[in-house]
């Protein structure tokens, strides 16, 4: 009971009906089907039924901070740029602010009886130390963070930072997987060619991902998409390559349920990388990103495109582009918080009740 709940014993509990509650908790956490892996020590996050969300230092849920991804099934890891942004700033900010509003999250995923944090080892193990002067050096950092990062089996969850932060994500990735799958959650394509003279920005990235052989092009779905053009077929580009581009349009008033097994049977067995960016989501439920469009996703398709992403072989998510500046509620960061979250729940052995 203690090894699980450790932040229980820094607390003097006076009340009965508290310590029967740890009195049943500690019954229920000592079953066969709650035990711990021999050797296998998991971080549970602390309950807010006993110890204030508003205490402490803000790590992603509430976890324990780690130094190295050494020993994690998981870890949760900010890329805090936004040198790449075409348009609003404010996206490196974005890992601080999540962090912030993820102490709203408990430790079970109440609409699917997912049990993340007794399935796998997790931890926060901060952010990247990117070159915010030279766009160039900090996807250096990226891959080679990431590299460290791979190496030791663990998969991360990032939280951005701009979508240029991807491509360097999966130079790493793909070193380690081969060509992978990519399901792709965004209001725009990101495959620009060149911009204002640069080949490297948050709308280039699939591009140069697809040109390095980074990705399994006939596995690669993009969903969302919308906006004005800079020409009458915005998308026929990706069509031609290989994508199935899914526009906005397509999913509109709808359940995206039924696509999402069709997605998953699409994948297979090959490994599946998930990027999502928050302008996905309508900008009346997440205004604070950098390149809103309006008539987007709402969270609950989200939740079903996340949700949907189970049982596939998934090897690294991303939540990109929250820009507090223009999240003057805190709700684009909470919600970018939860959908991480349920990216955790949908990894592969995770356990569910």
């Amino acid at each position: 009971m203690k090894r699980m709940f450790p932040c229980w014993n820094k607390l003097s509990f006076k009340s009965a009906a508290v310590a029967n509650f740890l009195s049943l908790a500690s019954q229920r956490a000592l079953t066969p089907s709650r035990a711990c892996s021999p050797g296998k020590s998991f971080n549970i996050p602390p309950s807010a039924e006993f110890e204030a969300r508003v205490s402490g230092i803000p790590t992603m849920a509430k976890l324990p901070y780690r130094e190295s991804a050494d020993g994690l099934d998981a870890a949760f890891v900010g890329v805090p740029i936004d040198t790449g942004t075409s348009n609003r700033p404010g996206a490196r900010f974005g890992p601080r602010q999540i962090r912030v509003e993820s102490a709203l999250l408990r430790a079970y995923n109440s609409g699917t009886n997912a049990a993340p944090y007794e399935s796998l080892v997790v931890a926060d193990i901060g952010d990247v130390n990117v070159n915010l002067y030279d766009l160039k050096d900090s996807l250096r950092r990226i891959r080679e963070a990431y590299r460290k990062i791979l190496a030791t089996g663990c998969i991360p969850l990032t939280m951005g930072g701009d979508h240029t932060i991807t491509y360097p994500i999966l130079q790493s990735i793909a070193e380690k997987h081969g060509p992978v799958g990519l399901i792709h959650v965004d209001a725009h394509t990101d495959t620009s060619d060149v911009v204002l003279g640069e080949k490297f920005s948050h709308a280039t990235t699939f591009r140069r991902c697809l040109e390095e052989g980074l990705l399994s092009p006939r596995n690669v779905v993009q969903i969302g998409m919308r906006g004005t053009g800079y020409s009458a077929d915005a998308y026929e580009w990706n069509r031609i390559k290989g994508f199935r581009v899914i526009p906005a349009e397509e999913c509109w008033h709808k359940s995206l349920a039924p696509l999402m097994l069709q997605i998953r049977d699409k994948m297979g067995s090959t490994p599946v990388y998930l990027s999502f960016d928050i302008d996905a989501l309508d900008p009346g439920f997440a205004p604070g990103t950098g390149t809103p469009e309006i008539a987007g996703l709402t969270p609950a398709q989200a939740v079903e495109i996340i949700r949907g992403c189970r049982r596939m072989k998934l090897v690294g998510c991303d939540l990109v582009e929250v820009s507090p500046p223009y999240d003057t509620t805190g709700n684009t960061a909470l919600l970018a918080a939860n959908l991480l979250f349920e990216m955790l729940c949908v990894l592969p052995k995770v356990k569910y009740y």
